[in-house]
């Protein structure tokens, strides 16, 4: 079976003052098309690395990343990718914003727009079509960021930590929101957080990486049934699964499993 993705062996070393440093150990992974990963560790583990690598923006020092069984390495545009900070460009409007993507890769701008303006209206944001960035609240930027990298077109989308800034409300709302936009869409989607119960709630896996020189710890299977509800984060599942990553969490380097 071919995966939609594949991690194989990649590591990444850096040179820094005559010597080699690592900050991600081999790490295999292998999803399959339609899944949504979290990513768990502790800061400076490799997660946003890894992300770089998989994007194309940062060579491995070793392995392949297989996109569809081709190899990807190094080669930017095959994979949708969203930071943190929104990363809109200050002097473009909503629209001009999130058609940025399309227009990079060559669409017309009327085709681009009448592609857009659906899905502004359905996920929130109708009638904004003309603000500037600035006039958003944080939230509303992410949904403009979020909706820019779904429209690049990729089946694959990779969020690092795309609501770490937002404050508790308006975060779970947002999780409510990915979580419909993800099964509307059926993208496979790659996670970074740092919130093991957002991992929970939004995942069908989590992997849990180590400290730096990061490399996977374990793989869990979420087992509780979609569509997921706010009240299932209090569920005994719910704390069962997050009592068991904390204590992964702080084990350190100790009992890492090979994940193939």
């Amino acid at each position: 079976m071919t995966h939609k993705i594949e991690i194989k062996g990649v590591s990444k070393w850096f040179r820094r003052n005559g010597e080699n440093i690592a900050a991600m150990q081999e790490t295999n992974l292998q999803i399959e098309a339609g899944r949504f990963v979290s990513i768990i560790g502790p800061s400076g583990c490799g997660k946003s690395t890894l992300f770089n690598i998989i994007a194309g923006l940062m060579p491995p020092s070793t392995g392949q990343v297989l996109a569809d069984g081709e190899n990807i390495v190094g080669k930017a545009g095959h994979v949708g990718y969203m930071l943190q900070k929104d990363m809109l460009l200050p002097w473009r409007t909503i629209m001009d914003n999130i058609i940025l993507g399309m227009e990079v890769r060559g669409v017309p701008y009327k085709e681009a727009a009448s592609r857009a303006l659906p899905l502004m209206e359905k996920y929130g944001l109708k009638g904004f079509d003309k603000h500037y960035p600035k006039e958003l609240s944080g939230g509303m930027r992410q949904r403009a960021a979020l909706l820019r990298t779904l429209l690049y077109d990729r089946d694959i989308i990779l969020l690092d930590e795309p609501f770490g800034a937002l404050d508790a409300q308006t975060r779970l709302t947002m999780q409510n929101w990915l979580l419909q936009i993800w099964a509307d869409f059926g993208k496979t989607v790659l996670f970074v957080t740092h919130d093991i119960d957002e991992a929970i709630y939004l995942a069908d896996d989590i992997y849990v990486f180590s400290p730096r020189p990061g490399r996977i710890k374990s793989k869990i299977t979420v087992t509780m049934p979609r569509p997921r509800h706010t009240e299932d984060m209090t569920s005994p599942a719910f704390m069962e699964l997050k009592h068991h990553l904390m204590d992964l969490l702080s084990a350190g380097h100790e009992d890492v499993e090979h994940i193939s």
